[in-house]
């Protein structure tokens, strides 16, 4: 039974939707004419102060028009996001001439479905050129494809907000000549897959990577007597469920991934974290240079002198030149019992001259120190408005 006048109102949030379309696509054209002047004028990417006093604006035009601020705000934190990565990436080509293919060979763990897959997927779909994905594994088989020349990139997820940092990937670091040439993070939302209809308590036995178990641990708990089967990737769990087809079997992972093996989602948001995300980091055989205007991390590995106080006698030298660490990391070199390197992620480009100082200040009080990729960081921390007050005025 259809109602004339529903169908009316259908047809014409339809038109609207189709509107709004292209007017976001008119407003990226408009963001990208901005990005060509930034490169001629070398300007920052960011301009931090307009970004609020974009948003305060539009939030009163917003009430004005009968939008809630909330609304209005969540909506242009995702224009504005597009926006800042969209002249990133156009920036990063700039000064990489050459870098650009027109087939982008991309190794990842597991297969369509797993968790870095999507993370590809999302990544390089601001990168011109085609996709190929290559599902791989392990850890060790994705990094040997791009060693080996028959992978372009490699996506890898290094750490995870509940379950930490993943040691397999920085274990791979220490042993590889790649670079890091870009990061990103995506949200992980665990969800209860099934093949069948079926219900919680006909769950006998749960299919997933040993990673995803550890996020959901509480929820794990809670469930009792079920046997969990430890996968080699997220994907690899889905197809397992989709080819038992039965009502007594599941997997954890996205929703996302379980529909592209005709799985549904009897249960959501089973991470110990309701806010649960992954950093993964883009390796490649050649460095990239990253201009200035664009926000930059570094990755560098070291070993320190054996002697009391030297790890902090290092990291001394970071603040002395103002440099912001942002992850610390530690892993055992293989051969060396108790002796320790060490990984640190910190703000800055190795072209500008703080870090450059505390590279070459580090050189001489370690015992080894490499960078291992300085790459456009791609965390774009929301806009905030300088005060709720201004919202009421």
């Amino acid at each position: 039974m259809t109602v004339p006048a529903l169908d009316e109102l259908r047809s014409r949030i339809t038109n609207l939707d189709s509107e709004l379309l292209a007017l976001l696509a008119e407003r990226r054209a408009l963001t990208n004419e901005v990005a060509e002047t930034k490169i001629s004028h070398q300007i920052p990417v960011r301009d931090i102060k307009r970004e609020e006093q974009l948003l305060i604006r539009l939030i009163k035009h917003g009430q004005e028009k009968g939008l809630d601020a909330h609304y209005v705000t969540q909506v242009f934190h995702v224009i504005i996001e597009d926006s800042v990565l969209n002249q990133q990436t156009m920036l990063a080509e700039r000064a990489n001439p050459g870098s650009a293919l027109p087939l982008n060979r991309v190794a990842f763990l597991g297969d369509r479905g797993s968790y870095s897959y999507l993370a590809t997927q999302k990544y390089f779909s601001r990168r011109p050129g085609e996709l190929l994905e290559i599902g791989c594994q392990s850890f060790s088989e994705i990094v040997q494809k791009v060693e080996h020349a028959e992978a372009d990139y490699a996506v890898l997820p290094i750490e995870n907000t509940t379950s930490g940092s993943i040691n397999e990937v920085y274990d791979q670091l220490q042993h590889t000549e790649l670079s890091i040439i870009g990061e990103l993070t995506h949200p992980i939302r665990h969800a209860l897959l099934v093949a069948t209809s079926t219900s919680l308590d006909k769950i006998k036995t749960l299919y997933a990577h040993p990673q995803v178990f550890t996020q959901c641990s509480h929820f794990l708990a809670e469930l009792g007597n079920v046997e969990v089967k430890t996968i080699d990737s997220t994907s690899s769990a889905m197809l397992k469920v989709s080819e038992l087809q039965r009502d007594d079997v599941a997997a954890i992972g996205s929703e996302a991934g379980g529909n592209l093996y005709g799985l549904s989602a009897i249960r959501s948001n089973l991470a110990n974290q309701k806010e649960n995300h992954s950093r993964f980091i883009v390796v490649a055989r050649q460095a990239v240079k990253v201009p200035l205007q664009v926000p930059a991390k570094t990755t560098l590995v070291m070993s320190t002198i054996q002697k009391p106080g030297s790890l902090v006698e290092a990291l001394m030298v970071l603040k002395n030149n103002e440099i912001n660490m942002t992850k610390l990391e530690s892993r055992p070199m293989p051969g060396n019992p108790w002796e320790e390197m060490f990984y640190i992620d910190v703000e800055g480009n190795t072209a500008d001259g703080p870090l450059q100082q505390a590279i070459e200040e580090l050189k001489k009080i370690t015992r080894y120190l490499k960078v291992l990729g300085c790459y456009p960081s791609e965390e774009i921390s929301p806009t905030k408005v300088a005060a709720a007050s201004a919202l009421s005025e």
